[in-house]
């Protein structure tokens, strides 16, 4: 049973142009060089037919079902496509059994190609692990979302992870380049051709989502009517094909990006990153919490005022809501990135709970318990001395001020005056 055997049939019309261009060979397959050049092992192993199993993890039309599409019209096994998101338990276990007889009585092979496997529940993927080891057949999945998050670790330990990567601008122009002159599945037949500055908007704008390019060059193509030439300004009506949403992967990368930037001050970088994840439609509450977390962590005691600015732009959100709340998010992320950093107080609780997990639980001494009557009260008897700390523990430091912004007066007192 070939769920692609669609490309052995004649190309329909209908079809999108974007599924019309989709290579049918290794030699039309465009990109990911680092995998299957001539030479590489993959490229290899899918010319031997002697594929294993194996997870193709990348961004959207990256060529990971392209390239499953590839492997079935070249193998001798039996090949079965499901998708994640629909699969249940009865279904996958029917695959399995006959995957076994084909094994048992027919001596051949099963290559089974889960799209979208980041979505399977755990229990199914745990079914897996059995037949994946033993052989029962042989699993190709599919995923844009993170291997880390995403996939159990023992499935992911018994495939090997082909990371495939976005288009590059040259890859994606020559494909553009092809689908205009092939006249039997591309645009070939209508004569058209393409400026150079459109070419290179196209190419740049899709972010290596060749399918978002493609299907906007179809658009382009049909809006040119009885004209030839589809120039930049055709492209940029008719491209409304970016994609709002980004995969898990994505969004840890875009924050990870964000958080460093702040971090180290660079304030037009963190500007940007702010931009593509409002852009990409990132929950705007999710953010604020982050920059929240960034002025209590690495601004800290060197300007408290950051954690005031970080917590009102996060009620400001909740107050007035997307768009216009990208200004206070902007403000805070402004006035995080510009002020002077200190984790000296994400550093002290740090070294306060690992005596905590260390060490037994000491008990309160006894003139700081409640309605002991041996308390004293230090702003009404300033030369009062009171051990505040359990005695074991004396002498622990875990503030420790860093000489940087108002904290240096900090630094300062608890330096005896010294400078760094």
């Amino acid at each position: 049973m070939d769920l692609f055997s669609y490309q052995n049939n004649a190309v329909s019309i209908q079809q999108p142009l974007a599924e019309r261009m989709r290579p049918r060979t290794l030699d039309e397959y465009i990109g990911q060089e680092h995998l299957l050049a001539k030479g590489k092992v993959l490229r290899k192993l899918i010319e031997s037919d002697q594929v294993q199993s194996m997870i193709l993890q990348g961004p959207p039309a990256t060529g990971k079902t392209s390239l499953a599409s590839i492997i079935s019209a070249t193998t001798s096994a039996e090949f079965i496509k499901l998708n994640a998101v629909s699969l249940t338990i009865a279904e996958l276990r029917s695959v399995i059994e006959k995957a076994r007889e084909n094994l048992k009585y027919y001596q051949k092979r099963t290559i089974v190609f889960i799209d979208e496997i980041h979505a399977m529940k755990s229990n199914i993927q745990m079914s897996l692990l059995q037949v994946v080891e033993n052989g029962t057949f042989i699993l190709i999945g599919a995923t844009t979302e993170s291997i880390t998050h995403d996939i159990i670790p023992p499935l992911v330990s018994r495939c090997k992870v082909y990371n495939l990567y976005a288009l590059k601008t040259a890859e994606i122009k020559k494909i553009i380049i092809t689908t205009l002159t092939d006249s039997k599945r591309g645009l070939g037949n209508r004569n058209l051709e393409i400026t150079p500055e459109a070419l290179d908007y196209l190419a740049d704008v899709c972010n290596g989502d060749i399918r978002s390019a493609l299907n906007a060059l179809e658009y382009a193509a049909a809006s040119t009517g009885n004209e030839s030439t589809i120039d930049l300004e055709t492209l940029q009506q008719t491209f409304q094909l970016k994609l709002n949403g980004i995969s898990t992967t994505d969004s840890y990368d875009l924050i990870s990006a964000f958080i460093k930037s702040m971090r180290g001050s660079q304030t037009d970088a963190a500007l940007y990153w702010l931009a593509r994840m409002l852009d990409s439609g990132m929950d705007p509450l999710f953010i604020a919490r982050r920059i929240v977390i960034q002025a209590a962590e690495d601004v800290g005691m060197a300007n408290p005022q950051a954690l005031q600015i970080a917590v009102a732009a996060k009620q400001a959100i909740e107050f007035i809501g997307m768009p216009e709340a990208r200004i206070p998010l902007a403000e805070a992320v402004i006035f995080v990135s510009e002020s002077p950093k200190s984790n000296s107080a994400y550093k002290a609780i740090n070294r306060a709970l690992e005596v905590v997990r260390n060490t037994r639980a000491y008990p309160v001494p006894s003139h700081l318990k409640n309605s002991s009557g041996l308390y004293v009260n230090p702003i009404d008897n300033p030369k009062a001395r009171l051990d505040y700390l359990p005695p074991e523990i004396q002498n622990s430091k875990f503030y420790k001020p860093q000489n940087s912004g108002i904290e240096a007066k900090l630094f300062s007192k608890h330096n005896n005056g010294k400078s760094e």
